[in-house]
């Protein structure tokens, strides 16, 4: 039932965006996002976790995180295009496609249980919530362009095997050896929040996971 229930908050979203009421629409892909976290762990508790569960989450997702960003997407192109630019537009629905893509391969991939590889869906949507919930964003084609090439980024990291760390606190050992890497992405969470105070914080916090991921992997790396 919360599962489904991610799956109706993104139609209602779907519909919103559609409608051109793109701050409602970001709300429900809020609380679709917010009910796809607490149905695994729902599941876990009640140890009714199974193979048509997991099935059925990603079918959601599909939804609540693919489809409806993609539609916010279009929705701000389709504000900020002059209509000469409008042959832009279709480049918002690959995200749709990339999300699917994504989340078939992640139910066949078993090396994701403590991190993950590529950028998680939801984190992928809520970069156009924060955007869309911005009410002061200014509309031309030079924004446009920029927003075009930073889904056509996010659209490849969903799908890459580039490694992004898990934000889960290890409480057995506190410190900063063990836990450096969520304790800075926090710290950054806070300076974002306090210097912008306004909702395309959202979108740079998930920008910032993004660098910050990558940042730790070159470490590794060396």
């Amino acid at each position: 039932m919360i599962t489904l229930g991610n799956l109706l908050c993104g139609v209602i979203a779907c519909y919103y965006a559609a409608n051109g009421n793109l701050g409602v629409a970001a709300l429900f892909i809020c609380l679709g996002i917010f009910l796809d976290f607490f149905d695994g762990l729902a599941a876990r508790l009640l140890d009714v976790a199974s193979p048509l569960g997991k099935e059925l989450d990603s079918l959601a997702d599909v939804v609540t995180s693919g489809v409806a960003p993609g539609l916010i997407l279009f929705g701000l192109l389709h504000r900020s295009l002059y209509v000469e630019s409008i042959w832009l537009l279709p480049l918002a629905l690959l995200m749709p496609l990339f999300a699917a893509y994504r989340l078939a391969k992640f139910n066949l991939d078993t090396r994701q249980s403590h991190s993950f590889l590529g950028l998680p869906t939801p984190a992928n949507a809520l970069i156009w919530v924060g955007i869309a919930l911005w009410g002061a964003m200014p509309y031309s084609t030079t924004l446009a362009v920029v927003l075009i090439i930073i889904s056509l980024i996010t659209d490849v990291l969903m799908v890459s095997e580039m490694p992004m760390f898990s934000l889960k606190v290890n409480f057995k050992d506190m410190g900063w050896k063990a836990n450096g890497v969520q304790y800075l992405f926090l710290i950054g969470c806070a300076a974002i929040i306090a210097v912008s105070r306004q909702w395309y914080a959202v979108s740079l916090i998930i920008l910032w996971y993004i660098i910050l991921s990558a940042i730790t992997r070159r470490k590794d790396a060396e």
